[in-house]
């Protein structure tokens, strides 16, 4: 969860409001609609940006305290742009009798981010999760669809730079 929804004052009044109009029109008078309709939106923008949520609320007639809620109990939903590459560490029991966290400590750093977070130039997003499901490759991680397993500290720096590079890894 660690994203912050911060001060979104001047997104506000720039905000097209456009696209969550057509997502909500696409569902309109459906019960029980409030997750197709934010994974709608977070397909359209890639997140799901402030003022959108706040205009669900409106349109639903609900608080956006209950908005909000959704949008934070569900691990699909993110509250902050997310970059061009997700990152994704197993944390697992194999990956760390096998040595992930001086792998995931050397993601860290030569990222310049902490779990959740995302690289300046949006090229990547960190994130742990609990099990990758390939066990036999401890430890592994993956980057978009792509799994890397076996992985030590030395190997980091070369793979993200084929994704620095632009290289189509999907």
């Amino acid at each position: 969860m660690g994203e912050q929804m911060g001060c979104a004052c001047a997104v506000e009044e720039e905000f097209d409001y456009e696209k969550v109009e057509k997502v909500m029109e696409n569902y309109e008078g459906q019960k029980g609609a409030m997750v197709p309709i934010l994974q709608s939106i977070q397909e359209e923008y890639g997140y799901l940006p402030r003022p959108a949520l706040e205009y669900v609320a409106k349109r639903l007639r609900i608080p956006a305290s209950k908005v909000y809620g959704v949008a934070t109990f569900y691990a699909q939903f993110h509250l902050a742009p997310r970059g061009e590459n997700i990152i994704r560490i197993c944390r697992g029991t194999a990956c760390h009798v096998r040595g992930v966290s001086k792998v995931a400590d050397k993601m860290k750093e030569l990222l310049a981010v902490g779990v959740g977070e995302t690289t300046e130039d949006m090229k990547f997003t960190y994130e742990e999760v609990a099990c990758i499901g390939a066990c036999g490759l401890a430890p592994v991680m993956m980057i978009n669809d792509r799994t890397y397993g076996k992985l030590t500290q030395d190997r980091l720096e070369g793979i993200l730079e084929e994704y620095r590079e632009g290289e189509d890894q999907g």
